[in-house]
This record gives structure tokens, C-alpha cells and sequence, in this order.
């Protein structure tokens, strides 16, 4: 099989003739810039760079030596974006790595050895405190309370991190002629035997939190629900106009494309399950229903946390695969959903325990952790390996090595 068989095989719930992996054809599925800087120098790799692709939760973006060193089946649209030396510049990361950010990237530093970045017109909108890995959100734009109308959703959601600092293709969206160079990019990497990757994003909850912070929003579900169906009508009105671009453009190139909204915590979801189909769910499914009809592209969802109770929910709203697959929470052990769930969603992830064993294990732990999971989730298709969320700063590099090799020994192709 090509490695694009290879996913939408498994996607398709065939059993493919290895399981297929990746590694950073998302911001979810990625790695850290200081743990990719250490993993560089680990393998001896001097040419080539540490290129910091989303600033917001500091990841790399992986070479292409990387990719074929550990056999990725997967990539990002987004990496076609940015290619130019000129469109980087060199900086060091808190652990003192070297590394290059994006040229329209320039936060400001702070006198106790942090980093701000702003807004043109002043604002603070977010800010990396001195050794902390990523930047976290300073601004809510409607934390007070709703607008009386939302014809000025679009400037709030700019103020938002996510939206103010975006990865690669959407920090090159205001250039002219995007969309046209979007497809052609895409065009190009069909040409590889890779499955192609979009991130879209198209949150619901998580704009919600966003805009009215996480306390305020949860409140809100129970106390104001007449306001969030408001808002959330006007987001879907502008993720449906912004599907209707994307499938117009790249829907028959593109294979997956990956939405988000962060649905639960260790200990269960945010809301009840009549919540999510009372407000969510309907609006999901409106989403999904647009992709699956105007595009050949899967449907993904990143949802972190313990989702299990929603699952159910997500799959009758047409989401095709879920990720990070977060073992370590309620009711989300990965025996559990692979019998409940894994004939009718695709588990994108939960293959190696960033909690516990990928950061702070031995060799040996990580290799035994990664092929438990493997007999679990691997057989009959629907799986794809990935880390449980993102490779953070503190994991070794021989540990990530190990992960990898693991996966090349349960495929029986381990060199």
C-alpha cells in the first residue's frame, strides 16, 4: 500500500498491511519545538532547522528527513506555506535550542523574561511567561457579556490567540490569491504517496470559551442558553462559509479534514450529554454533513479528555475519526473504546502514554507501553498511531526513538 492507502484504508476500517502513523500533520498530533530541537542533535541531523510553525503552542514542523526516518503516512497542507529561508528568522527557545519563527512573528520581550505579542491597535492578546512552553490567551473579548447583536464576531474572534497567531496555510490567508495557491500546493503534495491533511478548525464550544472565557461559557450552558445558540448560529454561519471555500478549492485533493473543540476533562465532559445534543450536536452534524456533501475528505474531530459518554453522539454526527484518544481518563481506557466504538470511528492516536511513560519511562517502559496499545487498537483497521496529544519538551529523544522502532517491530518492519 501507499501511505495514502494506507490511511483511508484504515479510516474505512480495513485492516491495512501496517499500521499507519503520524506525526505532525496537526497541531494536535505534533511535537514540541524544544523536544524536536533535542531529537535533531539526538540523530545528528546539522542541516535544516527547528522552524516554530504554530507560536501559540510552540510545535515544529517536521522535516522531511524526519518524516521518512520514522515512516509518517501523513502531512500537512500547511507545510507548503513558508518555505522561503526569508520567511523565518532565528531565535532561541527557553531551553536555549536554536530555532527560527515565522518573519510575522515578533512578540515582545518582557523585563521578567518572557514574551508578549500584541495586537496592531495595542492589544495584549497573549503572553509566554519566562520557561513556559507555549502562550496563553490575555484577552476575552465578550467576558463581560453578549453583544446585543454579533455583527462584530469576526473582530472579536480576532483578538483571540488562535485566530491572532495562526499556523501555517491561515497565516498566509490574506495574501492574495490564497485560495488559488492553496490548490496548487495541494496538487503538489498529491504528487507524493502521502495522505494530505487540512486543519480547519471550525470550533463551536471552544469559540465559546474563547470569547466569554471557559467559567463564564460553562454558566452560560445551563443559565443562557438562548444566548449560545445566538452565538453559536453565527459561528456556524461563518465555519459553513468558510467550508464552502475550502471544499470549493481543495475538497477533491485534500483526504482528511481536521476540526476541533475540546469536549472534555479527566474526569468526564464539560456538559451533560443533553447538553451536547441539545446545542452541539445538531450544529456538529450540520458541519460534518456539509464536508461528507461537497468533498471526498473524512471528517476529524480533536477532542481532548474523557469524550466516552459523548462518543455515541459524535459518531451520529458524522465525525469519521477522533483524536488524541486520551487513555489516561474516565472510562477512556483503550480496551473500552476499541469494543465500544472501534467499528464506526477511527481512533487517531492514543499510542504511547505522554503522561507518564513517553516523558519519564525507560526505553524498554515505552517500547512495552507502545505495543500493548498496538494489540489493542491496531486489528481490523481504524486506528492510526500517534502520541496521546503532543510530543512535549520534557521526553527524551532515545524515548521517541523508541516509540517509533516500537511501531516498526509490531508492523515487522523494523530495520
Amino acid at each position: 500500500m501507499t501511505s495514502r492507502e494506507r490511511i483511508l484504508a484504515t479510516i474505512a476500517h480495513k485492516e491495512p498491511d501496517r499500521v499507519p502513523i503520524d506525526l505532525g500533520a496537526t497541531p494536535s498530533s505534533g511535537i514540541s519545538a524544544v523536544a524536536y530541537a533535542r531529537l535533531r542533535k539526538h540523530l545528528g541531523m546539522t542541516a535544516g532547522h527547528t522552524r516554530v510553525y504554530d507560536v501559540v503552542q510552540q510545535l515544529a514542523q517536521p522535516e522531511d528527513e524526519i518524516l521518512n526516518r520514522f515512516k509518517i503516512d501523513v502531512i500537512d497542507l500547511g507545510r507548503t506555506f513558508n518555505t522561503r529561508d526569508e520567511d523565518w528568522y532565528d531565535v532561541r527557545l527557553f531551553d536555549g535550542s536554536p530555532a527560527q519563527y515565522p518573519a510575522w512573528f515578533h512578540p515582545t520581550p518582557t523585563p521578567e523574561g518572557g514574551f508578549k505579542f500584541f495586537a496592531a491597535d495595542g492589544t495584549e492578546i497573549a503572553t509566554q511567561l519566562k520557561d513556559m512552553n507555549f502562550y496563553d490567551q490575555s484577552i476575552f473579548p465578550w467576558e463581560d457579556d453578549y453583544p446585543a447583536d454579533f455583527g462584530k464576531l469576526p473582530e472579536a474572534m480576532a483578538k483571540v490567540l488562535w485566530a491572532a497567531m495562526p499556523h501555517s496555510p491561515w497565516d498566509n490567508a490574506n495574501q492574495p490569491c490564497f485560495w488559488e495557491r492553496l490548490r496548487a500546493h495541494a496538487l503538489e503534495l498529491r504528487k507524493q504517496d502521502r495522505a494530505v491533511m487540512l486543519v480547519i478548525g471550525c470550533n463551536l464550544f471552544e469559540w465559546g470559551t474563547f470569547l466569554r472565557r471557559i467559567d463564564n461559557f460553562l454558566m452560560d450552558l445551563i443559565a443562557e442558553p438562548e444566548n449560545v445558540e445566538r452565538l453559536l448560529d453565527a459561528l456556524l454561519e461563518i465555519h459553513l462559509k468558510t467550508l464552502e471555500t475550502v471544499c470549493k478549492h481543495v475538497g477533491d485533493v485534500v483526504d482528511i479534514i481536521r476540526f476541533g473543540d475540546d469536549l472534555g476533562m479527566d474526569t468526564g465532559p464539560f456538559m451533560s450529554p443533553d447538553t451536547y445534543v441539545n446545542l452541539f450536536k445538531p450544529r456538529h452534524a450540520q458541519l460534518c454533513d456539509y464536508v461528507h456533501k461537497h468533498s471526498s475528505m473524512k471528517t476529524f474531530l480533536h477532542s481532548c479528555g474523557s469524550i466516552h459518554a459523548l462518543m455515541p453522539h459524535l459518531i451520529e454526527a458524522g465525525f469519521d475519526v477522533i483524536n488524541p484518544v486520551q487513555t489516561a481518563c474516565f472510562q477512556m481506557e483503550a480496551d473500552r473504546l476499541k469494543a465500544d466504538f472501534g467499528r464506526d470511528i477511527t481512533f487517531w492516536g492514543g499510542g504511547a502514554d505522554t503522561r507518564h511513560i513517553l516523558n519519564h519511562g525507560s526505553v524498554a517502559q515505552v517500547k512495552e507501553d507502545v505495543k500493548r496499545r498496538l494489540e489493542i487498537l491496531a486489528p481490523g483497521g481504524g486506528f492510526v498511531f500517534n502520541t496521546i496529544h503532543n510530543i512535549l519538551p520534557d521526553v527524551p529523544p532515545e524515548n521517541i526513538v523508541a516509540m517509533y522502532e516500537a511501531v516498526d517491530e509490531f508492523n515487522g518492519c523494523a530495520s
